[in-house]
């Protein structure tokens, strides 16, 4: 009995070991490899402001737009009505006797984290696997890209607001040993956790260029001026001289702007400071007790306006994030060389292994607009391949994590792409800079080369991206016409039968796009359950100029998947003889033989394997 007991004891041991071992953290990544979970990511973008209200006993009053352009708040404002038209002026602002333009960023809708919450299950249902959102520190805009503090949460999108600001109004900021914890921020962790127990991953913006006015060290120097102990942290190209009547007082902006001071820079990048200061706010946000385990903590950073910070700063910034979680993951948003001549930067040197793991690929947007979308100028599908094949030479094995966007936060959204198709990519993209841009809802067609771009995307090597809202058949074009508020199946919208400047337009029903969701869901599950389409090589089969067809294969060792595109209007036949074998289309079912041609519908893309 004793020997049996022992045994027994011995088989609860070995099972207790091996649940341990099945538990234990992921092997270390080095430093300069890639996270392996960002090769599979299916990422979503979230716009907090404007992604869902979960709770509106938080939403914002006037008081929290103090210091956020356009500096004034006028008589009767309110929260704006989520399901509203989107240009239809309310009666405060109308009394403002100004055009929409003038008026929208006042306009808030009271979107928070708690709303994000409500909606993880539903990002989950799509097949979402990582999510990017855009700025959460305290800020009185509602983009939130002029950060007040870097080391809160905005006090907006947590439960208690005022209670929220008299904490902050017990701490030295500059010291973060007298950090606590607010209601936003705590909540923020639940967020985390919640994101965590579904499986998915969290990245937040760093905004590390700049701050806003309202940022607590440089309203010291504002105030102190030279006596500032922060006077170095910021680019100051004058202190006031107390000795004149005029304030002398002056500082660069980014890129010009006075709204977001510029950070000041060395040899060595960020200045000792506010580097410092960072440092501090990245320990505190990938591992908020500071325990070593980073499960409570978010799982890396996009970085904002990364070319406008020195190398050396973001090398010292990968070592910090990988020391603090080995898994981290660090997307840069280095975008416009040379806007005025529409030259987008070659990435490489952010590429290296020292410093960002990926990049917003905006470039590859450009392509599939070029090839999919455009009536003049149309690339075609060799032009298409020949752009990504110099992504792909200059990238490397990186170009498989990139950030595949098709929209975002910063540009037109997809649908309202389709809808305007002949102009540049980001310029002019909006009714505000162009009077002839068309702000109506896609048409059929138009819907159908939708769908087309989003099976490229989850297709083609790099990671697939989507903007909050697009999944729901959301149109609209540049900031701020891409940040209207989500729409979401349990709201009824108002009809969009306003132009912003009094042009006659289409009454466009505005409702969630169930047919949009299902496709981008099956596309998720097809690109889950096959991953040589995250990790297989690329081969470019056929490039039919003259038809516009365009045939690639993922492969590895062990399958390959083919990929057919048909970007016409009317039916086109294909020879097949490029297939070995008899294939099934993951998308329909449907099986076609090496032996016969193959039928493609108008815009159609069949996943052969």
């Amino acid at each position: 009995m004793k020997k049996l007991f022992a045994a027994f004891l011995f088989l609860i041991f070995l099972l207790t070991c091996t649940a341990q071992q099945k538990t234990s953290p992921p092997q270390r990544t080095s430093i300069n490899e890639v996270p392996a979970w960002a090769k599979e990511a299916v990422w979503y973008q979230i716009f907090p402001e404007r992604f869902s209200n979960g709770d509106p006993s938080n939403d914002p009053k006037a008081i929290d737009m103090e210091g956020a352009w356009p500096y004034f708040t006028p008589e009767g404002w309110q929260t704006h009505p989520w399901t509203s038209d989107w240009y239809k002026l309310q009666p405060w602002e109308v009394n403002l006797k100004k055009n929409f333009y003038d008026i929208v960023n006042i306009r808030r809708y009271g979107g928070d984290l708690q709303g994000v919450i409500n909606k993880l299950d539903y990002l989950k249902e799509l097949g979402i696997t990582a999510i990017y959102i855009n700025p959460i520190f305290e800020s009185p805009s509602l983009h939130k890209y002029d950060a007040s503090m870097y080391h809160h949460i905005d006090n907006n999108f947590g439960p208690d607001p005022e209670g929220d600001r008299k904490i902050w109004a017990q701490e030295n900021p500059a010291d973060p040993s007298t950090w606590q914890w607010t209601s936003a921020d705590k909540l923020f962790l639940k967020l985390i956790e919640e994101v965590h127990k579904r499986g998915m991953k969290i990245i937040v913006d760093g905004v590390f260029n700049h701050t806003g006015t309202q940022f607590w060290a440089f309203k010291d120097i504002v105030k102190n001026q030279r006596n500032s102990e922060f006077k170095d942290w910021f680019v100051i190209n004058k202190l006031d001289d107390p000795n004149t009547p005029e304030n002398e007082f002056d500082y660069s902006g980014w890129v010009g702007v006075k709204d977001l001071p510029e950070i000041n820079e060395d040899a060595n990048g960020i200045v000792k400071g506010p580097r410092e200061h960072i440092h501090a706010v990245v320990k505190r946000w990938m591992d908020p007790n500071n325990d070593g385990n980073t499960s409570d903590g978010i799982d890396g950073w996009r970085l904002d306006v990364a070319e406008m910070v020195r190398h050396e700063f973001w090398k010292e910034f990968r070592k910090w994030i990988r020391e603090i979680n080995p898994e981290a993951y660090t997307v840069g948003e280095v975008w416009w060389e040379n806007w005025n001549q529409y030259k987008m930067f070659n990435a490489a040197p952010w590429l290296q292994g020292d410093q960002f793991d990926a990049v917003m690929n905006y470039r590859f947007t450009r392509a599939v607009k070029d090839f999919l979308f455009a009536n003049k100028n149309n690339i075609g599908p060799q032009g298409f391949v020949d752009s990504l094949k110099n992504i792909m030479s200059q990238y490397k094995e990186n170009f498989y994590v990139m950030m595949n966007v098709l929209g975002t936060h910063d540009s037109e959204r997809l649908a309202s792409l389709i809808v305007n198709p002949d102009g540049q990519y980001d310029h002019k993209g909006c009714v505000k800079d162009d009077i002839n841009f068309d702000v109506r809802k896609p048409n059929e067609e138009e819907r159908l080369k939708q769908k087309l771009a989003y099976a490229i995307q989850f297709t083609l090597p790099g990671a697939p991206h989507i903007y909050n809202g697009d999944e729901a058949g959301m149109w609209g074009g540049d900031d701020p016409d891409c940040r209207k508020p989500n729409v979401w199946p349990e709201f009824i919208y108002e009809t969009e039968t306003t132009h912003p400047f009094g042009k006659a337009r289409t009454a466009d029903e505005v409702k969630f796009d169930q047919n949009m969701f299902d496709w981008i869901k099956k596309l998720t599950a097809i690109r889950k359950a096959n991953n040589v389409l995250s990790f297989g090589d690329v081969e470019f089969s056929v490039a039919d100029q003259q038809n516009n067809i365009l045939v690639y294969k993922r492969s590895n060792e062990n399958e390959t998947v083919t990929v057919m595109v048909n970007n016409n209007k009317t039916k086109k036949s294909v020879e097949a003889n490029f297939m070995n074998g008899d294939r099934t289309d993951l998308i329909t079912g449907k099986n076609f033989s090496a032996h016969n041609k193959i039928e493609l519908e108008p815009y159609q893309i069949l996943i052969l394997k």
